[in-house]
């Protein structure tokens, strides 16, 4: 597809250029929500290797003889709305034609181990002073500094080093780590605010800065309250399985053909929950009357309700409860989640034409509903180096003679 032809952005951030320099999930995470928005996001990976996750499967996009290609489900979950060229930038050519291109961007965002770009003359220290309106986000498992700053980083490490595990699982099992890549997934959330009040603060200065994002201090950062509640009371809070260490009911119950979920949060819930399940005495109880007395005596409350809502199917709470504001849900599974007509009405799943793919591919969308800038899905996650000629002629110039000789050269 040429650059006229190719579809043009109309996001809040149209215009913008992003030299994505990232891999896995917390730094794609980040680039395909500014992507999203409507920045010109170029996926940098090196020639015949690509993004590791690319492999992470099965399952992997089939293609039209229902064989499957390289494209995993893992790598199209992060990577819509970027472009990708293959450069290797461990050559001095592929440097210089790194900060060709970098010449033209706005941001940078990169997680590699600390120092590793430096080695290559693509540290932030060696670029600050040529492009000094670049924003530079770098993304690694501990910061750049501190006695952990070499280590690489994983979510799984982290979610144990930050403390997430010690308090997910129930009391007398097994800690254990959320089901998705939580910490990857917020870095990448937290950078990307990083990144939009860094190109507000250029927009007043004209300065870029570095933003300097670890993994585990996001996960710190993301403990919330519970890492709240050992500071101000010096106690590690336990794990609780699914129940709430200050709000009572507000966990998982069977019914008689499988699970719900109670989330009452204040007296008034409480009461009209009682009232529907015909024992209005349990409300007036003194020992369960407000949430504190019930977070006091949780143990003598939670069987009396267990056996409760065990008499009773699922769709009779679901039903009932809904309509009184009384805080109920089933526990989906993945399927049933993207089957709920509620996912659907906000057109939570999307599909597009992908170059490997005989028909449109589904894919998660975005939940940002903008009114006026809406997002916009202009490319499905890239084929390894599927746009190199493209920016390249685009960015900077360079025709089929120049590219040709680049690629006889290993430089893309």
């Amino acid at each position: 597809m040429t650059s006229s032809s190719r579809p043009a952005a109309s996001g809040p951030l149209a215009g913008l250029k992003v030299f994505d320099m990232t891999r896995v999930l917390a730094g794609p995470s980040a680039t395909q929500v500014l992507g999203d928005l409507g920045a010109d996001v170029i996926k940098v990976e090196r020639p015949g290797q690509g993004d590791d996750t690319r492999k992470w499967g099965p399952p992997y996009v089939r293609d039209g003889e229902g064989a499957n290609t390289t494209e995993s489900a893992y790598y199209l979950s992060a990577n819509r709305n970027k472009r990708s060229i293959t450069l290797d930038f461990t050559k001095p050519e592929g440097q210089a034609l790194a900060r060709r291109m970098i010449a033209q961007s706005d941001i940078l965002l990169e997680n590699y181990k600390v120092g590793t770009l430096s080695r290559y003359n693509l540290g932030y220290e060696q670029l600050k002073d040529e492009f000094p309106g670049l924003i530079y986000c770098s993304i690694t498992g501990f910061g750049q500094t501190g006695p952990y700053a070499p280590r690489a980083g994983y979510d799984f490490l982290v979610q144990a080093m930050g403390g997430i595990m010690s308090v997910t699982g129930e009391p007398d099992g097994d800690p254990q780590k959320i089901g998705v890549g939580v910490a990857d997934l917020m870095t990448g959330m937290y950078g990307l605010v990083g990144m939009l009040a860094a190109l507000h603060h250029r927009e007043k200065t004209g300065k870029g800065q570095h933003i300097d994002m670890a993994l585990l201090d996001t996960q710190v950062a993301w403990l919330s309250y519970v890492g709240q509640y050992y500071l101000t009371s010096g106690e590690a809070p336990p794990r609780m399985g699914n129940a709430h260490p200050t709000i009572v009911p507000y966990e998982a119950f069977p019914a008689s053909d499988g699970y719900v979920i109670l989330g009452i949060g204040n007296d008034g819930q409480y009461g009209r929950f009682c009232q529907f399940a015909g024992h209005p005495e349990l409300a007036s109880d003194a020992r369960f009357a407000t949430n504190e007395q019930r977070v006091r005596n949780r143990l003598e409350l939670i069987p009396i309700l267990r056996d409760l809502v065990s008499r009773q199917p699922r769709e009779h709470w679901l039903a009932g409860l809904a309509p009184l504001g009384v805080p109920c849900s089933p526990i989906n599974t993945v399927d049933q989640v993207f089957d709920d007509p509620q996912v659907k009405a906000r057109g939570m799943a999307i599909a597009m034409p992908h170059a490997l793919a005989p028909e449109p591919i589904p894919l998660i969308a975005s939940p940002m509903k903008l009114s006026d800038t809406p997002v916009d899905y202009r490319h499905a996650p890239p084929t390894l180096g599927q746009h190199t000629d493209e920016v390249l002629g685009e960015w900077l110039g360079l025709g089929e003679d120049d590219i040709s000789k680049l690629r006889d050269d290993g430089i893309v």
